[in-house]
């Protein structure tokens, strides 16, 4: 079942059977280049174990985002729970395969995220977490509407996050 679509994408709940689409994304290490590190199977599995949780507590979680041409994981978009200075936020996330990049195709998806949250679920506000030198990202979430509000530290083993903000109209 799809929850999302636009032009170019379906996007999806994903199953454990997503566990090697993720690893063209984790263990990619210009991928991953603005975290940490590049991470194992076993995460992607409890990466996508997090996700269904979030699919029942707060009907959204990182969907995978799949091409409308052929059915290609492109990707993974969607809307998950995250803790800023202490406050829980809603944020738009995105992270696509490498040889998907410089299609729009992130753009797209975050987008359609976006109306979802705001449209569907409701929202009121949306963030996007994003480490200080990642200026792909930074440009994605300004090309969606979303401004800078701040600069933090995030989650354990990040450092110099800019949050970006949009509310909804």
């Amino acid at each position: 079942m799809y929850i999302i679509e636009t032009d170019r994408l379906r996007l999806r709940e994903m199953t454990a059977d997503d566990a090697d689409h993720l690893m063209e994304i984790f263990g990619d290490p210009i991928a991953m280049r603005y975290y940490p590190s590049t991470l194992p199977r076993e995460v992607a599995l409890k990466w996508i174990e997090w996700n269904r949780e979030n699919y029942n507590v707060y009907r959204s979680g990182m969907w995978a985002c799949e091409l409308k041409e052929d059915g290609a994981f492109a990707g993974q978009c969607g809307i998950i729970p995250q803790t800023v200075d202490g406050v829980e936020e809603m944020e738009i996330g995105y992270l696509f395969v490498r040889s998907y990049w410089g299609r729009g195709l992130a753009t797209e998806a975050a987008r359609a995220v976006m109306n979802y949250g705001f449209h569907t679920l409701g929202l009121n506000r949306l963030i996007a977490t994003i480490y200080h030198k990642n200026e792909p990202s930074v440009k994605l979430a300004q090309r969606i509407g979303m401004t800078f509000e701040k600069r933090t530290f995030v989650g354990e083993g990040r450092s110099d996050d800019l949050i970006y903000a949009i509310h909804r109209e």
